[in-house]
C-alpha cells in the first residue's frame, strides 16, 4: 500500500486526540509521514502549536458527517487512528469506509454492541479489501487482552500446553476513567432502549467470537475471596468488554486458548475485613457516573495523568495442577495517558510490522501480538513479565 501519510490521527483537535499527536510529535517528530485531522483546520493548528508539534505535519480537515471528506482522509492514509467516540454515533461510516478502501484502522472502542455490527458488516469487505480493522486499541483492552496472550504463549512454550483459566486480576489502577468511556455508556444504555436484542450481545462472553459458544464462564457479578490470590476481589467495570475481546482473539487464534478456555476480571481489594470491606464498596459504586466523571473533550491535567499508572496481575491454572503468573504495567493514567501511547503504537505497528497480516476485523493479540508487545515495551511504558 503506497499512500501519502502512514497515519492519520482523526479526533486530534480533542482531548485524547490531542494527546495521542502529542505522543506521534515527541516520539516520532517528522521520521514518519502522519497527519492530523479534525472537523477545523483552524483548531487543528491551534492544538498543533500548542503541543509543540513541527508545522511539517500537515492537516487534514475530514468530518464524521460528511462521507466525502471522510472518504478523501481515508484515501490518503494507511491506517486511520481515530479517537472520534462514542464510535456507535461517530464511527460506523469511518470503518466501512476504511474497509471499502483497504485502509487499515485503530481506536478505542470500549463499544461490544457497535463492535459486533462492525463485524457482521465489514469483515468480508475488510478480507476482500485488505484492510486491517482493530477495535479497543487503549486501556480497553490491549493490557488484557496482551497479557493473556502473552501467558498462554509462555505457558504452550514452557509447558507444551495453554492454561485453561486465567484470572485478570487489577492490583492498582490509579487514574480517571475518559470521558469517551463514560459517553459510550451512555450511548449504549440509550441504543438499548431502541434495539432490546443488543441485551444479548452485551450479555454473552462469546457474542464477539464468530459464532463460537465456549463454556459457562466464571462469575464476575458479585465479591468474594478469591483463594487464588488470598485477596478479596471485586467486579471490574471494564471485564464486560475486555472479556468479549478476549474469547474474540481466541476464536480468531483457532482456539490456540483452547476450546474450554476460561477468562474473568476483578478488582483486588485486599485481604480480610479490611478487603472484604473495600469490595463491597467497589461493588456498590460506578466510576463512569457523577459530576466527577469527565466529559468527552477534557480530561486530567498533566501532572495527574503523569502520576497515574496500573497493575494487572494474569494467574493461569490448567486441570493438572500447573499455575503460571504474568504481570501487566503502565506508567500513566489508563484512560488518558498510557491509552494516547497504546493506540499510536497500534497504528504504528499495523503499517510498519504487520505487512504480512490479511484483512479483516480484529483485536489487538491477533493482529499484533508479540510485535505490538515488544513496541509497549520499548515505546509506551507498559511491562509484561512472567511472574507475580
Amino acid at each position: 500500500m503506497s499512500r501519502e501519510f502512514d497515519v492519520i490521527v482523526y479526533g486530534a483537535s480533542g482531548f485524547t486526540g490531542r494527546l495521542v499527536a502529542e505522543y506521534m510529535g515527541k516520539t516520532y517528530g517528522t521520521s514518519v509521514p502522519w497527519a492530523m485531522a479534525g472537523r477545523s483546520e483552524a483548531k487543528l493548528a491551534e492544538v498543533r502549536e500548542l503541543i509543540g508539534v513541527s508545522t511539517d505535519i500537515p492537516l487534514v480537515t475530514a468530518d464524521a458527517g460528511n462521507e466525502e471528506s471522510l472518504r478523501d482522509m481515508v484515501k490518503r492514509a494507511s491506517c486511520i487512528c481515530t479517537t472520534v467516540g462514542p464510535y456507535q454515533l461517530f464511527g460506523s461510516e469511518l470503518v466501512r469506509l476504511c474497509a471499502e478502501e483497504g485502509t487499515h484502522y485503530v481506536d478505542l472502542s470500549g463499544e461490544p454492541g457497535w463492535m459486533h455490527e462492525m463485524i457482521a458488516a465489514h469483515d468480508e469487505t475488510a478480507r476482500t479489501s485488505g484492510a486491517r480493522i482493530v477495535h479497543s486499541c487503549g486501556f480497553d483492552s490491549i493490557p488484557f487482552d496482551l497479557g493473556v496472550y502473552f501467558l498462554q504463549k509462555a505457558s504452550i512454550g514452557q509447558t507444551g500446553a495453554p492454561m485453561n483459566r486465567i484470572r485478570g486480576r487489577v492490583r492498582a489502577m490509579n487514574g480517571e476513567f475518559s470521558g469517551g468511556t463514560a459517553a459510550s455508556l451512555g450511548a449504549t444504555m440509550a441504543a438499548l432502549k431502541t434495539n432490546p436484542g443488543l441485551l444479548k450481545v452485551l450479555a454473552n462472553p462469546f457474542s464477539l467470537a464468530n459464532g463460537f459458544q465456549g463454556p459457562e464462564q466464571p462469575s464476575d457479578a458479585k465479591p468474594y475471596e478469591d483463594d487464588a490470590i488470598g485477596s478479596w476481589v471485586a467486579p471490574f467495570i471494564m471485564a464486560p468488554i475486555n472479556t468479549k475481546n478476549v474469547h474474540r482473539s481466541n476464536a480468531l487464534l483457532n482456539h490456540l486458548y483452547g476450546e474450554d478456555f476460561q477468562y474473568d476480571e476483578m478488582m483486588v481489594t485486599g485481604p480480610g475485613e479490611q478487603g472484604a470491606a473495600a469490595a463491597s464498596m467497589v461493588a456498590s459504586s460506578n466510576p463512569l457516573e457523577g459530576d466527577d466523571v469527565p466529559k468527552p473533550g477534557e480530561g486530567p491535567s498533566k501532572e495527574s495523568r503523569e502520576a497515574g499508572h496500573y497493575d494487572v496481575l494474569f494467574v493461569g491454572t490448567n486441570a493438572n495442577g500447573n499455575r503460571m503468573e504474568a504481570t501487566v504495567t503502565g506508567d500513566m493514567d489508563p484512560g488518558y495517558g498510557s491509552t494516547s501511547k497504546m493506540i499510536a503504537e497500534s497504528a504504528l505497528c499495523i503499517v510498519q510490522d504487520c505487512t504480512d497480516l490479511p484483512g479483516g476485523v480484529y483485536t489487538p493479540a491477533p493482529a499484533m501480538g508479540e510485535k505490538l508487545i515488544e513496541r509497549l515495551v520499548a515505546n509506551a511504558g507498559l511491562t509484561f513479565n512472567l511472574g507475580a
